[in-house]
């Protein structure tokens, strides 16, 4: 067996997928678009997005199950329709009839003021986490802005919802401008202290619907 073809069976898995380290900088040349493909370690597969148009929330119900050890939630320009309002979530473990997983979290965040340079901050958000309770969480920590302008972007991690033996850990990177004009980067993590499977997932406004905007639900293998 030649060089060559020695080193192209030793980047190939016994499945006859690419290993990582097949690909590198010189592996390629003048190439102007790739197919999708699955590379071993891992891949990232949309599974839904949802649009929200004056929607009281927006739940994922299905595609949450033992398939994916991992789940993303994508959030573009989360637009509410009430000033001050705050983006929240909670879990269940009955498909969606109820929404009352008991959690326990913690939040921080930054701030900058749009017009004041020097009014900024860096803190853990006391008001903004959940001891055992089963209330909604807020994401942002930050109430919206409701401007024509002003959204909510970031990324929701749910982590291993299936399980039978463990808790549920979550965590949360969203960035938001709020009604009294700062840019805020809030994160929020915790568990869902319950051992049976999540399988669904509610996101709304503690005051007034969602106007507009996408979710958009990522299984990670």
């Amino acid at each position: 067996m030649g060089t060559i073809t020695r080193t192209f069976a030793n980047n190939i898995t016994t499945s006859g997928v690419f290993k990582p380290t097949a690909f590198n900088n010189a592996s390629f040349d003048n190439v102007s678009s790739l197919s999708s493909a699955t590379i071993e370690g891992g891949s990232v597969v949309l599974l839904s997005t949802q649009t929200a148009s004056a929607s009281a929330s927006i739940s994922f119900t299905t595609g949450i199950d033992s398939t994916y050890k991992e789940y993303w939630f994508r959030f573009n320009n989360i637009h509410p329709q009430t000033d001050g309002a705050l983006l929240t979530f909670n879990l269940s473990t009955d498909g969606g009839s109820s929404y009352n997983v008991t959690k326990t979290t913690s939040a921080f965040r930054t701030y900058q003021y749009e017009n004041i340079p020097s009014n900024y901050e860096l803190a853990y958000q006391t008001g903004s986490d959940l001891a055992q309770s089963s209330s909604y969480q807020s994401l942002g920590t930050s109430n919206l802005g409701a401007d024509n302008d002003q959204s909510f972007a970031g990324v929701f991690y749910l982590f291993n919802p299936s399980s039978t033996t463990y808790v549920k850990h979550f965590l949360s990177d969203v960035n938001l401008s709020t009604d009294d004009d700062r840019t805020v980067r809030a994160f929020v993590a915790g568990y869902g202290n319950t051992t049976s499977a999540i399988n669904a997932i509610d996101f709304k406004c503690n005051s007034g619907n969602i106007d507009s905007g996408t979710i958009q639900m990522y299984g990670i293998l």
